[in-house]
């Protein structure tokens, strides 16, 4: 059984950079065909989609976040990284990884989810 698990901070300074893990197990993020996301929900809104890392270590970021954000990937370890710089205020909320096979868009596996808050 997939799972996927989030992992930082739950609180990050504005202007600074929010830094979150996601680690696998289950499956391997190299495995075919397979996308790995990060999506975040604000309190009281709809779910925003941030970016993907593919199983090839390709990269893909919403327009919303491309010039602010990063994904990255540590095979060794089965987990992908999420760096959004310059956090604002908008920046609080619940944080997601999520598997989406094949760019579907669509996602059959999901973690928990991690609440983050942006503070001055």
């Amino acid at each position: 059984q997939l799972q996927l698990q989030e992992s930082g901070p739950g609180l990050v300074n504005i202007s600074q950079t929010l830094s979150l893990t996601c680690t696998v197990s289950g499956g391997s993020i190299t495995f075919t065909n397979y996308f790995w996301n990060w999506i975040r929900q604000p309190p009281g809104k709809g779910l925003e989609w941030i970016g993907y890392i593919s199983w090839t270590g390709e990269t893909y970021y919403s327009p919303v976040f491309q010039s602010r954000t990063s994904i990255s990937r540590d095979t060794s370890k089965n987990q992908f990284t999420l760096q959004l710089s310059s956090v604002t205020p908008e920046a609080t909320a619940v944080y997601y990884c999520a598997r989406d096979p094949a760019r579907s868009w669509k996602y059959d596996y999901w973690g928990q989810g991690t609440q983050v808050t942006a503070y001055s």
